[in-house]
């Protein structure tokens, strides 16, 4: 996954060939550098567009892609792959041009480049929840193999499903601002500055202590062995919290 800083880097190359991209459209004797040029401008940006604002990928194509419903061509349909295959405007009974087809073209190359610098404001967000998808997907496939351990060994299946429920909470508190003193700290280290932060209620942070007391059960040799049911119970717990706390 590309980070912040190069999508907003490539987003700065897209905006930055305006000029360039408008100079070649103001002329008629050289189409085929305008078309190389644009091309390779347009398959970029549209992947980041996809990427950012899928909603908007059917506009932002639209300007380019000769739509497959025209009968017939005039100012108002016609698009930038007309002007690069060549297809000149309609003229009238005297052969003059009705309309001025490098001035439709600059004004859909324009349409265009709001659209890509419209996403600026969106890098972040959409980052932010890509990430997360793929931060549940895992939690998710986690606490499935804590499932498959509690077969084997209660100790280790616990001891994974304690270290969902940390990271979690160390997300949460990173989402909410949250400073942690601790390098690593344990459930218990999270659980009372995310209470006292407000960000779940006394309730909540008793079963999470509950739950990290269980867990301590499975990290510490010398403790007695978890049950069944506390491992079950912790499980359970831990996959309603990751999906309620945020």
């Amino acid at each position: 996954m590309r980070t912040s800083e190069e999508i907003k880097k490539e987003l700065k190359a897209l905006l930055d060939k305006q000029s360039d991209l408008i100079n070649l459209a103001q002329k008629n004797d050289d189409i085929l550098k305008f078309g190389t040029t644009y091309q390779r401008w347009y398959s970029r940006a549209y992947k980041l567009v996809e990427s950012l604002a899928p909603e908007r990928l059917t506009e932002f194509a639209s300007y380019y892609l000769i739509d497959p419903k025209r009968n017939v061509t005039h100012a108002g349909n016609y698009v930038i792959q007309d002007y690069i295959k060549g297809i000149g405007a309609r003229t009238d009974h005297f052969d003059k041009p009705l309309w001025d087809t490098n001035k439709l073209i600059m004004i859909r190359i324009m349409n265009q480049i709001q659209i890509i610098d419209s996403l600026s404001s969106r890098i972040d967000s959409v980052l932010q929840d890509v990430t997360g998808h793929l931060f549940a997907e895992l939690q998710d496939s986690e606490l499935k193999a804590a499932i498959q351990l509690k077969k084997i060994n209660n100790r280790a299946a616990g001891a994974l499903a304690g270290v969902v429920l940390e990271r979690h909470l160390q997300r949460t508190a990173k989402n909410h601002k949250i400073t942690i003193r601790k390098k690593s700290p344990t459930i218990s280290d999270l659980n009372d500055p995310l209470k006292q932060a407000a960000v779940y209620d006394v309730p909540t942070w008793r079963k999470i202590q509950l739950l990290a007391d269980i867990r301590n059960l499975c990290s510490h040799q010398k403790a007695s062995a978890p049950t069944d049911d506390q491992i079950d119970e912790l499980i359970s717990g831990v996959n309603s919290v990751i999906k309620s706390v945020f």
